[in-house]
């Protein structure tokens, strides 16, 4: 296993690393909405999932990989009358590429957040 770190997306706050390549495979930590830079979270979850994933793409992009390499995503979510917005933001990171994705509504999250994303990429 291979532990993958970047300064580009949040650190960890607890026991884990932003993502471990096993086996030809990346499997990112679920990323909330935080700045990278001072660990703000936004009020509104367009901007939430916006830095979600934008934070999975430099840590896929640490490990030389990207969204197009990305095969599933799990997304939870504090309010599930958000996923259209949500939706919107995801689709314009993953284009015409369509990974399997699991949505899942949740009673909270860390640090208040309203997402949380966490991804699967495969190294071809």
């Amino acid at each position: 296993m291979r532990i993958i770190s970047t300064s580009s997306a949040p650190s960890p706050v607890a026991a884990y690393s932003q993502a471990i390549e096993a086996g030809g495979l990346v499997f990112t930590a679920g990323q909330v909405g935080s700045d990278p830079a001072g660990g703000a979270l936004p009020d509104d979850v367009d901007s939430q999932a916006e830095l979600c994933f934008t934070n999975i793409a430099a840590i896929l992009r640490e490990a030389g990989l990207g969204y197009a390499d990305v095969a599933k995503v799990t997304m939870f979510l504090t309010d599930m009358a958000q996923f259209a917005t949500v939706n919107r933001v995801y689709e314009r990171y993953v284009g015409n590429h369509r990974p399997a994705r699991t949505t899942v509504g949740v009673v909270a999250l860390p640090r208040g957040a309203l997402i949380e994303v966490e991804a699967i990429a495969i190294r071809r």
